[in-house]
């Protein structure tokens, strides 16, 4: 609702199916108090020249979009593909936020940071829950418990929020990603970095690049060492527009303790666990492979409010203040380009 008022600002007029909002517990009657008309989710193809909806919509829906229409949503067309190939037969412009790249100017429309950072804090309240003892060490007159011990594979946006809170939450946290720039991130969240020392590879970054062989082999070897003293492990290691890489074993998880939890944030990129299946939970030698690439629906609310967020910024950005087109000057820009996944042809 706060953003229907922003958009009705700048010169849009709002439609908005009616009950849109009861899964983010937002009334009807919110969304009309700022402005907003509301109508039937099929009177919207017929009527909106910009359609925006937090997950894609189904094949049938996405026939009934007129042409011309601009469609935003967060589409994560490297896993969809399909999706994004039934968007260039419709004729019209679709743009992924989850596609926006990283940068500066950028971050106020990036939805992947959005999300990914609900998905790194409700990936270790959902570890704490499904984890047979504390996180926090314990002291009582009954004896004491120690820490639990919490790996996270990736210092992303979602690892360095996995970070964070497994931390506040009285963890011992370490984590490991092969981007040398991330360790000072690591460490000011108060986690221990774990890396391998090799010169030559000092100032290469993580994603697409090609490690030498041995340096892959002495990275396994410390992430397999770092996994048997695990009790949770946060697998948050993407790339973007590409499969996620397998890192965890099936037999690194062997090594690890009865009642473990893993959670694979990468889930429906394939996984960065070899025993990962998308939004199942692998029961595996007593330890528990959560796959799960939509833990920022369990926090609905804030989701809802960042995204809408997120597609205020962007068509602020690609459009004209006079008449609310798309920029004629955009065909170049990195935001525009990267994000733009089809048009009218």
């Amino acid at each position: 609702p706060s953003v229907v008022k922003k958009l009705i600002k700048r010169g849009y007029s709002v439609l908005v199916e009616a009950k849109a909002g009861r899964k983010a517990y937002m009334a009807t009657a919110e969304f009309e108090e700022e402005g907003a008309q509301t109508c039937k989710r099929e009177d919207l193809f017929e009527k909106a020249d910009i359609l925006i909806s937090f997950t894609p919509l189904s094949d049938d829906e996405i026939r009934l979009i007129r042409p011309g229409c601009i469609y935003i949503s967060h589409f994560k067309p490297y896993v969809y593909k399909r999706v994004a190939d039934k968007l260039n037969e419709q004729n019209i412009w679709a743009f992924s936020l989850d596609m926006i790249p990283r940068s500066s100017i950028a971050q106020s429309m990036d939805a992947l940071s959005s999300m990914s950072s609900i998905a790194g804090y409700k990936a270790v309240l959902k570890a704490a829950e499904m984890l047979p003892r504390y996180l926090q060490m314990m002291i009582t007159s009954a004896g004491s418990i120690k820490p639990a011990k919490v790996l996270v594979i990736g210092a992303g946006v979602a690892g360095l929020q996995a970070i964070a809170t497994a931390k506040r939450l009285g963890a011992v946290v370490r984590a490991v990603d092969t981007r040398p720039e991330t360790e000072d991130e690591v460490k000011s969240l108060g986690g221990k970095f774990l890396k391998v020392e090799e010169p030559d590879q000092a100032e290469k970054p993580l994603n697409g690049v090609q490690l030498s062989q041995e340096y892959k082999a002495k990275q396994a070897e410390l992430i397999s060492k770092a996994i048997a003293k695990s009790d949770v492990v946060i697998c948050a290691a993407t790339v973007r527009a590409a499969k996620a890489p397998i890192i965890v074993t099936k037999e690194m998880v062997e090594t690890m303790r009865r009642g473990s939890v893993i959670i694979d944030l990468a889930a429906d990129a394939g996984g960065n666990c070899e025993l990962t299946e998308n939004d199942k939970i692998v029961n595996h030698n007593y330890v528990r492979i959560v796959g799960d690439s939509n833990l920022s629906d369990a926090a609905v609310v804030d989701a809802s409010t960042l995204f809408a967020n997120n597609v205020y910024n962007f068509l602020k950005y690609i459009s004209n203040k006079e008449d609310l087109q798309i920029r004629p000057d955009l065909e170049e820009d990195e935001i525009f380009s990267s994000s733009c996944i089809a048009r009218p042809h």
